[in-house]
């Protein structure tokens, strides 16, 4: 199998409520609800029957949603698509810029997430089902992790690595309602979506694939399904070191309390701009820099992978970049990576492995910043 990502935050998560993942274990383990009719209250229609009414229907609910703790659909909440893609509605600002320079703002790539969202739906996702991804990054692909916020589906990030057999595991085991792989993918997965009832859709990098299509098609409005705190949002699964990938369970709180508790630790504000070379199937490029980043109400230079000229051209628009230590590694072997490119910068952040101590040497040498090591 692949290296570990996300392990740390992974490990917290389930320390504060987050479970373990398998198809023989999702039932009882993770605390997936299936949504069941309720009946409305029964009254009797007097000269107050109109209040009557009303007072049954409030306390049904009361009842039933807050008496039990079920606050958040008691009152139409979702944590994690109320904290970040609500707010895309109203900015009319960027919040993606692109390697060309092009951006996406915010109420744009909002409409795009209920696009999908409707896309979604019509395929049959209900709030529970799983919604794997194995693409390359773009913002499409953020736009889905977005939409499964808003339908109340889990969404399952893959390895764009994983070969096909390893995708037959994770498929088979997650039981994803629909899943989403690259365009050049699709005739090797088809078999094993047809074989477990999946609905199968492309996406590619330049905005392309049947997704994109459907989406097209699709109205922008979308109704966001009410959920938990304490209900699942995403699975990730181990990297498999000391036997086969399990899938942990991060709920909308793990990965909400999360992305607080970074936004004050590292001071993110709406006036931070991410340079954002990180792939975002695993935590540390989706649940920790994306999150943080919408929390926050900034912006994100949007890279499809690192690369070390693009990286350079681009810093100078960046107050912030998270990358692991290769990146670091190899931006410290270019001549033209100097104390004045780097000069306006608020923070480096490192991740996902050990960076050496030499490395952290170099680059405060080099350029007068420390690395924030995670």
């Amino acid at each position: 199998m692949h290296t570990s990502w996300g392990t740390e935050l992974i490990e917290g998560c389930l320390a504060k409520g987050g479970s373990a993942f398998g198809k023989s274990q999702f039932a009882g383990a993770t605390g997936v609800r299936v949504a069941k009719g309720r009946q409305p209250p029964s009254t009797s229609l007097d000269r107050n029957g109109d209040v009557a009414l009303q007072l049954a229907t409030i306390d049904d609910l009361l009842s039933n949603d807050v008496r039990t703790g079920n606050l958040g659909k008691a009152f139409g909440m979702n944590p994690l698509a109320d904290a970040l893609v609500a707010p895309l509605e109203t900015r009319s600002d960027a919040v993606l810029i692109r390697p060309d320079g092009s951006e996406m703002s915010g109420n744009v790539l909002h409409r795009l997430s209920g696009r999908i969202a409707n896309v979604l739906s019509e395929a049959g996702v209900r709030p529970g089902d799983r919604v794997a991804m194995q693409t390359e990054k773009s913002a499409e692909a953020l736009a889905l992790y977005l939409a499964c916020l808003r339908t109340g589906a889990l969404f399952l990030p893959l390895n764009t690595a994983y070969t096909t057999a390893e995708l037959d595991y994770f498929l088979g085991d997650a039981e994803p309602r629909v899943a989403v792989c690259a365009p050049a993918a699709e005739a090797a997965l088809r078999p094993v979506a047809v074989a477990k009832g999946i609905t199968l859709l492309t996406l590619g990098g330049a905005a392309t694939g049947t997704l994109v299509e459907r989406a097209a098609e699709a109205p922008e409005d979308f109704a966001t399904v009410a959920r938990r705190a304490d209900e699942p949002a995403a699975i990730l699964y181990t990297s498999g070191t000391t036997g086969r990938s399990k899938g942990a369970v991060l709920s909308h709180d793990n990965l909400l309390s999360n992305a607080d508790a970074l936004v004050e630790t590292w001071r993110f504000t709406a006036a931070d701009t991410l340079l954002h070379a990180l792939p975002i199937f695993h935590a540390h490029g989706l649940f920790v820099a994306t999150n943080v980043l919408l929390r926050v109400g900034g912006r994100m230079i949007f890279l499809p992978r690192f690369d070390v000229d693009s990286v350079l051209e681009l810093l100078p628009r960046a107050t912030a970049m998270m990358g692991v230590p290769t990146f670091y590694s190899r931006l410290l072997g270019d001549a033209r990576f100097t104390r004045e490119v780097t000069g306006h910068m608020r923070l480096f952040i490192s991740g996902s492995a050990p960076l050496l101590a030499e490395t952290h040497r170099a680059f405060e040498a080099r350029t007068g910043h420390r690395i924030l090591e995670r």
